[in-house]
């Protein structure tokens, strides 16, 4: 008899498409596309890093590189949490940009554990911080502030060590 594979619960598309559902609840009725999902996805869990409320997750050494990790975890999310009519997607000449689904009012309503509380509002920060700047902005401003390429370089400054 062959054993199942456990099922991840943590940077799962699951757990990740928890919080698609609930970012694109927050940008209602506004969509985004994967682009600016994952920069979302950053801001929200280490809001502290650009100046929003304390981050939801510990800070970690080289946290930037999660950016580049995650979009292939978050597309896999959106796809999952669209089976169950959480989040919808429109195509057109700009590409993909997805919505909250159906559903999604309903289980953000539902569920409310304390982290799911605080998830929440870090969204709505999220959303209201950046629901009007492009992805192509996000991603630029995100770059220059070194959030893309990760706290390790902003660490080894600050020990007053320069990156050769």
């Amino acid at each position: 008899m062959k054993k199942s594979k456990p099922i991840a619960a943590f940077n799962s598309p699951y757990e990740l498409g928890v919080r698609m559902v609930y970012l694109l609840n927050s940008l209602h009725p506004v969509g985004a596309d994967l682009q600016k999902l994952v920069l979302l996805d950053y801001a929200v869990v280490y809001s502290d890093d650009l100046g929003g409320p304390p981050s939801l997750h510990t800070p970690v050494p080289y946290r930037g590189s999660e950016y580049l990790s995650r979009r292939e975890l978050i597309a896999q999310s959106l796809y999952l949490m669209s089976t169950r009519s959480l989040v919808s997607a429109t195509m057109d000449e700009t590409g993909i940009t997805y919505f909250a689904g159906d559903n999604a009012r309903s289980m953000v309503g539902a569920l409310t554990s304390p982290y799911l509380r605080e998830l929440k509002g870090r969204c709505q920060w999220a959303a209201a911080t950046f629901a009007t700047i492009s992805s192509r902005d996000m991603t630029r401003s995100f770059a220059q502030q070194g959030h893309l390429w990760g706290a390790e370089f902003e660490a080894a400054n600050t020990r007053g060590r320069q990156w050769q």
